[in-house]
This record gives C-alpha cells, sequence and structure tokens, in this order.
C-alpha cells in the first residue's frame, strides 16, 4: 500500500494548486504552493421526506455541493496580482491574482496536485472550474505573518486524473 504523501519541503512533492482563467480571456497561470491544509469537500444533499405509513424517513441523494478550502500564507504577487490592483485591465492571471479573481468574479479552473504516494511515484490531480470565495486574510502578534482562508466553490463536478502532475 503507497499513502498519498505530500513530503513538505520536499521540491515536486508537494501539495500544489494551479489556477487559470476558465474562459481563456487571461493568459497564464497563477501556482499557490503555500498552503497550511487543504479540504476537498464532495458532500451530496439529501431530500428527505416522510410518509404516513412509515415510522422512518424517506432519504434520497440529490446534487453535490462541492468545493476545495484552504489556509493559504499570503505572497504579495500571488495574493493581489503583479498589476498592482488594476484588476479590470489585467491580461494574465498573475497580473489578477487570487484577490483579483475573488473581486472580479472570474471563472477559474483548477488543478489541485495531492502530493506523490509515499514509496514516491504517482500522485493524483483533482481538477475542475468554481469561484474563488471566503478570503479572510488575518495576521496577529502571535501569528505574524498574513494567512487567510480560501474556498473555490466548484462548478459541476472534479476530475480525478492519476497520472502525475507535470
Amino acid at each position: 500500500m503507497a499513502y498519498i504523501y505530500p513530503a513538505p519541503g520536499v521540491s515536486g512533492s508537494q501539495v500544489t494548486l494551479t489556477l487559470t482563467d476558465a474562459a481563456s480571456t487571461l493568459t497564464g497561470s497563477l501556482v499557490i504552493a503555500a498552503l497550511q491544509d487543504v479540504t476537498v469537500n464532495a458532500a451530496n444533499d439529501v431530500f428527505t421526506w416522510t410518509q404516513l405509513d412509515s415510522g422512518s424517513k424517506q432519504q434520497v441523494a440529490t446534487t453535490a455541493t462541492n468545493s476545495l478550502s484552504m489556509n493559504l500564507v499570503l505572497d504579495k504577487a500571488t495574493f493581489f496580482g503583479t498589476d498592482d490592483g488594476d484588476y479590470p485591465n489585467a491580461t494574465t492571471m498573475a497580473g489578477l491574482g487570487i484577490f483579483g479573481c475573488s473581486t472580479e468574479k472570474t471563472l477559474v479552473s483548477f488543478a489541485l496536485f495531492t502530493g506523490k504516494e509515499s514509496d514516491d511515484t504517482g500522485g493524483v490531480t483533482i481538477s475542475g472550474s468554481g469561484y474563488i470565495t471566503g478570503l479572510a486574510p488575518t495576521v496577529s502578534a502571535d501569528a505574524p505573518v498574513w494567512v487567510t482562508p480560501i474556498t473555490i466553490t466548484v462548478d459541476g463536478d472534479y476530475s480525478v486524473d492519476d497520472a502525475e502532475y507535470p
């Protein structure tokens, strides 16, 4: 058995999130590597009803609500973009940054590489498209670097690729 092992600090093995513009109006990609944790949420909704002939509720699974949630240590260029806040005129994903993707309501395509396996092979990439939400940067005396939660609400289904991330 080989466990998924992101090997923090080992180049090529760590968890990485890559964002591109789903509409292809912005060029390039935005690679986010300073992740503290990642949660992949695939939650089916359930419709519940009662019937007069049963003492128990009936349920059936309906559509899923999918999202990626993570915490990120902020890097100025990655978070605010390289175009210094000129979001409406950005032409690249790097120029827009995470904050610009959120404020401009950009549908992003994402690829989350989960890390190599414990035997240093393989790895799984989870991909899809969605919107960036939930940004709430914080800093404190006990944690003197800016950190923010980030959520990508997935538009549709996940795709899982068992091939090693390029």
